[in-house]
């Protein structure tokens, strides 16, 4: 056998083992996955509605870069376009923002048994966790807090 043709093999070998996929899953078994069932567009709420699931050749999606579970992506909102029928990247959602920059917020301040709340205006969008500022408006201070379930912001001691 020539060089050449030795060279062919051997990378036809390599192509086949690379296309083998990942460990534990057979050639050629199905992944079913979500995907939107219509384009969804950035800052929108992603509805039940919204989500279909494909079968995709196992062998030819990246497992953990994508969404594998619909209630993953149900009630989220898109960062950037879903293209209708494709897998969506674990990068592509963000919760839904409870506190909108420019709408007023409800802000708490607890220390023990002692509750303070007052109204500010949020500087920028905040989901649950998130660290925003707000502009006391009685004061015109900016202050800063962290978003709360209930859509308030807490600050202070926590």
């Amino acid at each position: 056998m020539s060089t050449a043709a030795r060279r062919r093999l051997a990378l036809l070998a390599l192509l086949l083992l690379a296309g083998a996929g990942a460990p534990g899953i057979a050639a050629g078994q199905e992944l079913l996955l979500p995907v939107p069932s219509v384009t969804i567009y950035p800052n929108e709420e992603i509805g039940d509605e919204h989500v279909t699931e494909r079968a995709f050749i196992a062998a030819t999606v990246t497992r953990g870069s994508v969404q594998e579970d619909r209630s993953q992506i149900v009630g989220k909102v898109a960062k950037r376009t879903l293209i209708k029928g494709q897998p969506v990247p674990v990068n592509a959602l963000r919760e839904p923002y409870l506190v909108l920059s420019g709408k007023p917020a409800t802000v708490v301040f607890e220390d023990g048994g002692l509750t303070i709340t007052s109204q500010a205006t949020a500087l920028q969008s905040g989901s649950v966790g998130d660290q925003v500022a707000l502009r006391n408006v009685e004061s015109g201070l900016t202050i800063r807090g962290t978003v709360a379930r209930d859509g308030t912001v807490r600050v202070g001691t926590q």
